[in-house]
């Protein structure tokens, strides 16, 4: 019986690449296959035709020759009713056809992509919040695109698509396909190339591998990338005891500096005086500065952190004064300024005294760390203060109770709240204080009286002493323990990272009993950098059980896994490169890599699982899957990454976190997209081998089926 279409046609066959036997029948199970179908290639096809059970024939076929229906979202589906539509089906039939063949893998693929941002949604802090976004929108927008997939784009296809002209095309697009179509072949062939020489390809991967934890261990880390917010603060602070008058000439002073020096990035200034982050007294002033416009501030030293840098070269310089310039932080709800912020804290108890010795350790030992910038306490500095001494003994013996002590020296040198009245249509409140003549001095406290219970008038000076005493201005307490709080930044070309490990170490230098605990915007970077090892592995580890549940196989999931550094190795590359850091924004953009880079790979190893369930030889399955899925990997990596490259190039408000983004998965795709051509099908070839060849064949009459 000749071999004809519909036929069931056995084959033994031997398969031989650059002279070499690359895959061969297996004694006594020749490949059957329906012939007719499209089961196998046109030409293998061709070269049987009409040929007669026992005949023999041999035939070349070349990497050209080979063609397939592709998978990824509404591209994928384009093209492979395109395929169709080639081979002479009318829109209708073809999208059909199509569809029948890139459904089952659009849905998988899908829940692939959405299982990989899964574990993000589940972050605790404020570093959830952030991821949650993110997980958010891109899970949202991956499902729509597979709902488009699936629906929207099939009908477009069948009324749209039609045959065409048969014309070759010219000029530029004639030179591309033409350069593309040898690209293709030359990847087609280097499969077989690659697993035949698989050793030295394996060292290169683990070389790959080697570069993904070297840039992770070179890139600096950080929570946040520096965002240019359009405006700045200057902090003032004269030695305690210091008067309103005193301060007002180096306010001045500063705002000319701001308005003048200043002026190409400088838009206004604004100056509050009794004021600051520190605390309230005549000793301190807050200047809010607002930038110009960022179009404005087109050049690189006109950025928020640069003028701010700049400023406190010249603020800092100043006697009698401390002054210093700082941005505000990426989110302000984290705190009020950038860089880091700590706490240092009195583990033991040992008191003030000891708390601020180790408190100027700390600061002398930041102050000649090159990786610091502008440590400084945040708070006021030790003033003199009148400390009083109450005989409780003897007040009670005077019939004087402690509230009745408490209510008096507030209203004397406080205020006490009365009631409220009514007038003139307003609500008002009304304090009781003592008259200002009789609360300016120390010996001014003797002329005031407690009523004791008995109703009479008792004065302080019979159960209360005085004494002059210097010490800490307000009571600073963090997490239930004395505390004083430290701020600071990087210096330059260091991240908050670094400068938190080397303060750190400076900590480890303190004496006994006393330790460090890091605050808001520091504490989420720390709680993130803890979070992010986790993440991924979660991450990798859903997208690896929805493989293994997809293919019913504990070992084909490896060789889509396997990948991830691929595209890892670009992400941390070109961050790298632009001297950029591994912040929240980065590790979005690196799952966003992940999941792209495990689609692509998805794909090539569906469509060669499935040719080798037809019956071709691992190796040829594979290259035909490479060649069926090279046009639309780079189809979506192209359109992929001309869609981030806005991210990439932004400028002003938000940029940081953009260029973050868009730095990382513009490398990563870079990567990810052609190496993923090469090593998938190796990675794919090497784990069935490894394992064993347990592909279920599927029988002819079910391959019939599904060809109709």
């Amino acid at each position: 019986m000749k071999a004809e279409n519909n036929k069931m046609v056995a084959v033994d066959y031997t398969l031989t690449v650059d002279g070499k036997i690359a895959d061969r029948s297996r004694p006594g199970q020749p490949l059957e296959f329906i012939f007719g179908t499209g089961m196998l290639l046109p030409k293998f096809e061709a070269a049987i035709v009409g040929k007669e059970p026992g005949e023999k024939v041999s035939f070349t076929l070349a990497p050209a020759d080979g063609y397939g229906e592709i998978v990824d979202d509404a591209i994928v589906v384009v093209e492979a009713v395109q395929v169709n539509i080639e081979k002479g089906m009318n829109g209708k039939d073809a999208t059909i056809t199509a569809m029948k063949t890139v459904a089952s893998p659009i849905i998988a693929t899908t829940t692939v992509l959405m299982a990989v941002f899964l574990p993000v949604g589940l972050m605790p802090g404020a570093t959830g919040k952030l991821y949650g976004q993110f997980a958010i929108t891109i899970a949202i927008s991956v499902a729509l695109s597979g709902i488009n997939a699936l629906s929207l784009s099939p009908a477009l296809c069948s009324i749209l698509l039609r045959p065409q002209s048969g014309k070759k095309a010219k000029g530029f697009f004639g030179w591309f396909n033409r350069t593309f179509n040898k690209g293709a072949e030359g990847a087609t062939s280097a499969v077989g190339y690659m697993t035949a020489r698989w050793k030295r390809f394996i060292v290169i991967y683990g070389v790959i591998i080697a570069g993904v934890v070297f840039g992770f261990l070179k890139v600096p880390t950080a929570f946040m990338p520096d965002e240019d917010q359009g405006s700045l603060m200057v902090q003032i602070q004269l030695p305690e005891g210091s008067t309103r008058e005193q301060i007002l000439p180096v306010v001045k002073r500063m705002q000319d500096y701001m308005l003048n020096d200043e002026k190409d990035s400088v838009e206004s200034v604004m100056t509050v005086v009794g004021f600051s982050l520190a605390g309230m007294g005549q000793n301190s002033a807050m200047a809010f500065i607002k930038l110009k416009d960022w179009s404005e501030r087109p050049k690189p030293e006109q950025k928020a952190q640069a003028v701010a840098a700049r400023a406190n070269r010249t603020l800092m310089s100043w006697k009698d004064s401390i002054v210093f310039g700082f941005a505000l932080p990426p989110v302000p709800e984290l705190g009020m300024a950038d860089g880091f912020d700590m706490y240092l804290q009195d583990l033991s108890g040992q008191g003030h005294d000891a708390l601020m010795a180790a408190r100027n350790q700390v600061l002398g030992a930041a102050r000649s760390n090159p990786q610091l910038y502008n440590v400084r306490p945040n708070g006021k500095e030790d003033a003199p203060q009148l400390q009083l001494h109450i005989d409780f003994a003897k007040a009670a013996s005077l019939g004087v109770s402690v509230a009745s002590i408490n209510d008096t020296l507030s209203t004397a040198w406080g205020s006490s709240y009365v009631n409220d009245f009514y007038d003139r249509g307003r609500i008002k409140q009304v304090y009781v204080q003592g008259d200002e003549k009789f609360r300016q001095r120390p010996e001014d406290l003797d002329r005031w009286y407690v009523r004791n219970d008995k109703g009479e008038m008792v004065p302080f000076s019979a159960f209360c002493s005085t004494e002059w005493k210097f010490g800490s201005s307000r009571l600073e307490r963090f997490n239930g323990l004395g505390a004083v709080n430290i701020q600071g930044a990087p210096a330059a070309g260091f991240t908050t990272g670094q400068a938190m490990l080397a303060m750190e170490e400076i900590a480890k230098a303190l004496p006994h009993g006393f330790g460090i605990a890091w605050n808001g915007i520091s504490f989420q970077e720390q709680q993130a950098g803890s979070q992010t090892g986790a993440l991924y592995t979660l991450s990798i580890l859903i997208v690896f059980l929805c493989l293994a549940a997809l293919y019913e196989s504990w070992s084909i999931p490896i060789a889509v896994i396997l990948v991830v550094p691929l595209g890892v190795i670009g992400a941390l590359g070109m961050t790298g490169a632009f001297g950029m850091n591994n912040d929240v924004y980065f590790q979005v953009g690196l799952l966003t890599t992940i999941g792209l880079v495990s689609k692509n790979a998805i794909l090539i190893v569906e469509f060669a699982k499935e040719l080798h369930e037809k019956g071709e030889s691992i190796v040829h399955a594979a290259a035909h899957a490479v060649r069926m899925r090279i046009r639309p990997i780079m189809m979506t990596s192209l359109a992929f990454g001309l869609g981030v490259l806005p991210l990439a190039k932004a400028t002003g408000a938000g940029s940081g976190a953009q260029n973050a983004i868009g730095i990382g998965v513009l490398g990563g795709m870079l990567t990810g997209t052609f190496l993923c051509i090469f090593f998938v099908p190796l990675f794919y070839v090497l784990i069935v081998k490894l394992f064993g060849d347990k592909i279920k064949k599927k029988k002819p009459q079910e391959a019939l089926q599904e060809n109709k």
